[in-house]
């Protein structure tokens, strides 16, 4: 018996538990072709948590490896991986470097300055889109049509980081077929291999995201990851630093300070972001980092947002445990 999947997650279907993944009750499982976990999703946004690890995934990253085909590498501008080489651990050649939610940074940001940014001569070319706006969808189509050594073209990356929507889109543009993969902002949404065939040319192969077990959304419910996920352009926010001073972004982070400086925060425009006393307890029970920022660095929340700080200072910074904080060369 040919074994069917989901064409939402990619779990194969099957009719015996429930509590397992690909369940479809038995009376639609001969025609079924998204899972109950899909379907609720999609029309109910109820949301089945699916333990995952990335050992689960590191054979499909090494059969990839193995091959010939190409591999767009998928990257979140607002959330990228504090090891940008992470991916070479899994897959050494024939990778294309994909930028997306070119949308949501301010439009005062240039766009050769990010692509600059990510430099790397590991990578067959680069490119800055977004998928949500149809931007540069048809340069990155013809850029895979330059590349590519068969038809099979994998999309691998973090989880979130917008390779579901990629794919849909891309799909809408240079495909005739009549399908979408599910979306969602919540991690491990797709749980194994999906192949798309575009056209004659391309079979698009949608792979499970890389967990990031120090991102702030493995600890976050699906309200608040919709908050704390940006939707449009970012409008960021300044706040001059003279002396003893606490920012807050209440609940997940606080921010101390006695050095003059500025500081610039990139997030979602949902969270709010205030001075407050320094001598306030607020957040003093979350986990504590004392970092210490370079001139013209970031100091990065994963998964949260990032600060831009102008002078060389010290910042003490709490926030959820086992979330990363760390600091990187300024984006912007």
């Amino acid at each position: 018996m040919k074994i069917r999947k989901c064409v939402g997650c990619g779990a194969k279907l099957q009719s015996t538990d429930e509590l397992k993944e690909g369940y479809v009750e038995d009376s639609y499982i001969d025609t079924a072709v998204i899972c109950k976990r899909c379907f609720r999703l999609k029309h109910y946004n109820e949301y089945k948590i699916t333990t995952r690890n990335n050992n689960e995934y590191s054979k499909i990253l090494s059969d990839i490896n193995n091959s010939n085909d190409l591999v767009l590498y998928v990257v979140d501008i607002f959330n990228l991986n504090y090891d940008m080489d992470m991916i070479f651990k899994y897959i050494k050649k024939n990778i294309l470097l994909v930028i997306t939610k070119a949308d949501i940074l301010p439009k005062s940001v240039k766009e050769y300055k990010i692509k600059e940014y990510f430099n790397n001569d590991s990578f067959k070319d680069t490119i800055y889109i977004s998928s949500n706006k149809n931007y540069k969808l048809d340069k990155l189509y013809k850029m895979i049509l330059d590349y590519k050594l068969s038809n099979n073209v994998y999309v691998v990356g973090k989880t979130n980081a917008g390779k579901s929507t990629l794919i849909n889109q891309m799909i809408k543009n240079y495909s005739k077929i009549d399908t979408s993969i599910t979306t969602s902002p919540l991690p491990s949404t797709t749980l194994d291999t999906i192949k798309i065939k575009l056209n004659d040319n391309i079979t698009l192969i949608d792979t499970p995201g890389l967990i990031d077990e120090t991102d702030i959304i493995n600890y976050l419910d699906i309200k608040e990851i919709k908050k704390i996920t940006p939707k449009k352009e970012i409008k960021p926010k300044t706040f001059q630093i003279n002396g003893e001073t606490s920012i807050i972004v209440e609940p997940y982070l606080r921010v101390d300070t006695d050095c003059n400086n500025s500081f610039t925060f990139y997030m979602s425009n949902d969270l709010v972001v205030r001075k407050n006393s320094f001598k306030n307890e607020n957040l003093k029970s979350l986990k504590k980092h004392i970092i210490n920022v370079s001139v013209n660095e970031d100091i990065v929340v994963n998964g949260l947002l990032w600060i831009k700080v102008i002078k060389a200072c010290e910042v003490v910074i709490y926030t959820l445990d086992d979330v990363l904080v760390y600091t990187r060369n300024s984006i912007i």
